[in-house]
């Protein structure tokens, strides 16, 4: 677990839910003597009317630029209603998400796509290919701002 600062360790949040959001295999294009590449992309989405956050995490293995899986898969998280107001800024409408908060959520989600990615593809040939241990602090730099607006 990453280490968090107070005011990170009492935002109170729960899982509301986990999604699939795309997958797709390219045994074509696999070719077991070739080097894998892995892509990683993080996104964050935030639904201030049901004080949710989306942490969206893409994978894509790749041999020669070719993709041969891809992976997208989205953790829904709703933060607790005296956190929530702790994390929004009303003079500026927005709504700040401490980076040690981004990063702790988005290594759940790491996670939760390891086993995702292990039960979609078990008993193909992409079942040797493993979610490598990703340091989730380093692609995560700053707090995450979210303008407050109508939904």
């Amino acid at each position: 677990m990453l280490p968090m600062d107070n005011q990170v360790s009492q935002i109170q949040f729960a899982l509301q839910g986990i999604k699939t959001e795309q997958f797709a295999t390219f045994e074509e294009d696999f070719n077991p003597k070739k080097q894998i590449d892995i892509a990683v992309g993080l996104e964050f989405k935030l639904k201030h009317s049901s004080q949710l956050v989306g942490v969206f995490l893409s994978l894509h293995f790749e041999q020669s630029k070719k993709k041969i899986l891809m992976l997208l898969v989205s953790c829904h998280f709703r933060i607790e209603d005296k956190s929530w107001e702790n994390l929004i800024d009303k003079e500026k409408s927005i709504v700040v998400l401490p980076k040690d908060f981004v990063s702790h959520i988005s290594m759940l989600t790491v996670g939760t796509a390891r086993g995702l990615m292990f039960a979609k593809t078990e008993g193909t040939f992409c079942s040797q290919f493993i979610v490598p241990l990703i340091n989730v602090s380093e692609m995560i730099t700053k707090d995450a701002t979210f303008e407050i607006k109508s939904e």
